[in-house]
């Protein structure tokens, strides 16, 4: 079936064609002609499976035929997504789409300059892509309004509808028109979120082209049991094995992923770190840096897990297990993308193995182990010697510690102090390194403490 069939208009094929797209993916096949006669939509599919593109074709089509103009400060069609970096490809997406159809599309989101946002939606958009805190600050100051909202999408849903967004969303639901199309589309959808969906969406026709968290089948998975004081060393080998071309690595924590970039450093192996705590162009430059290839590393909290559409991602490495089984179906998503073929590889340590127990029931599969190398400790060990010496962390003795100038503060550290439980104020910085949540290894069972706690959207 070619894409002329689902019985999108010329423009679109137009767009099509110069993208190179030719036929269209399950989840466009069967979602596209429901989305086309204006019903709302409960989508699920595997992550790169092509959901943008079945909600972004259609939507545009219908908002062409309506013929409407934005007023200033309104959108006709608004898309909320969890991240920035999903909402600006999102965003990218619907330009290449709306090329031949003359559709404005614009962004808002945190991170980037608020009087920017403010002239985008100055005159009115056909197509908003926007986080929802942002948002709201946009609404609020009288800049943005959604009175003329026509059709509303919650890119990964269940997410939006976590915890960490449900107050927001249920705040925009309310400056939308009731007479509206709304589009779900997700990788994963667990019963309670789908229970919760029903406050936001009528009567839906759902399309399911996988059982909700089915893996990708053509990313090769296994999983290796190690200690955490030696992910490091693991990780390192695996990283200078042959084979590797691009690899995202995983970890639970923001301080654990700049860790983790600091460590490799000291390995000679270069590699960026992309997390909640860096800025705008600091996220956009690392994430640049890694689609060129010129720093084929890039370690990640799950705000990566959602957004990053990087072809060519050989390896994902999943330093630290997920305390979300769902985050799993989409991490190890952003390999094996366009009908290629990926890898995903999991450290396991002693306390995350009933992370691992989740992860297989919820996928429905058993992950092959790997052993360590029958000489790992020996490979571990001469590493772990190479880092101190190259970083020069063999501790000098305290009289001549005293004679050596002070080290610079890391610029990355937050200088904010905040008062501590004896009554002196502390840095960020040093309460990062009391805390268990801040290390690479740290991390208890429980969803919402040690270091793993579900991601807010204060964090994004």
């Amino acid at each position: 079936m070619s894409f002329s069939h689902l019985g999108l208009a010329a423009p679109l094929l137009e767009a099509l064609a110069a993208k190179g797209y030719a036929e269209p993916t399950p989840i466009q096949r069967d979602a596209i002609p429901h989305v086309l006669e204006g019903r709302d939509l409960l989508g699920i599919a595997q992550t790169g499976t092509g959901k943008t593109a079945a909600f972004v074709l259609p939507s545009i089509q219908r908002l062409v035929a309506s013929a409407k103009r934005p007023l200033p400060t309104h959108c006709r069609m608004l898309v909320l997504a969890p991240t920035r970096e999903l909402a600006s490809q999102i965003a990218e997406s619907a330009r290449g789409y709306g090329k031949f159809s003359r559709m404005v599309v614009a962004t808002v989101f945190g991170g980037t300059s608020i009087n920017k946002n403010r002239q985008d939606l100055s005159r009115g958009v056909d197509i908003l892509v926007a986080t929802p805190g942002r948002l709201i600050d946009l609404v609020e100051q009288g800049y943005a309004n959604l009175a003329q909202t026509e059709i509303l999408v919650l890119d990964e849903a269940d997410q939006m509808l976590d915890l960490g967004f449900i107050h927001a969303l249920k705040k925009i639901a309310r400056m939308v028109p009731r007479k509206r199309q709304t589009l779900f589309f997700s990788a994963t959808m667990p019963v309670a979120i789908r229970e919760l969906s029903a406050q936001f969406i009528n009567d839906p026709v759902t399309v399911s082209i996988k059982p909700a968290a089915t893996t990708a089948e053509r990313v090769e998975q296994h999983v290796t049991f190690v200690n955490q004081a030696e992910k490091q060393a693991l990780l390192t080998l695996t990283l200078r094995a042959p084979g590797i071309e691009r690899a995202l690595v995983f970890t639970r924590t923001k301080h654990g992923a700049d860790r983790v970039v600091k460590l490799l450093a000291g390995n000679g192996i270069a590699s960026n770190a992309i997390h909640g705590n860096k800025s705008q162009p600091q996220r956009e430059r690392a994430l640049s840096l890694f689609k060129a290839g010129d720093v084929p590393i890039l370690v990640a909290t799950d705000i990566a897990a959602r957004g990053i559409d990087v072809s060519g991602v050989s390896h994902v490495i999943n330093f630290e297990l997920p305390n979300v089984p769902e985050q799993y179906v989409h991490r190890i998503g952003r390999t094996a993308r366009a009908g290629a073929s990926g890898i995903a590889i999991a450290f396991c340590a002693d306390d995350e193995r009933p992370y691992l127990k989740d992860i297989e029931k919820l996928t429905r599969q058993k992950i092959e182990q790997r052993p360590l190398p029958a000489d790992f400790m020996q490979q571990a060990n001469a590493i772990k010697s190479t880092r101190v010496a190259a970083i020069g962390a063999d501790p000098a003795p305290r009289e001549d510690r005293q004679r050596q100038p002070a080290r610079p503060r890391a610029t990355h550290a937050p200088q904010a102090t905040r008062g501590s439980a004896q009554g002196g104020p502390r840095t960020y910085a040093n309460a990062s390194r009391r805390g268990g949540g801040g290390s690479v290894g740290g991390g208890g069972r429980g969803r919402s403490g040690g270091g793993g706690g579900r991601s807010s959207a204060a964090s994004r």
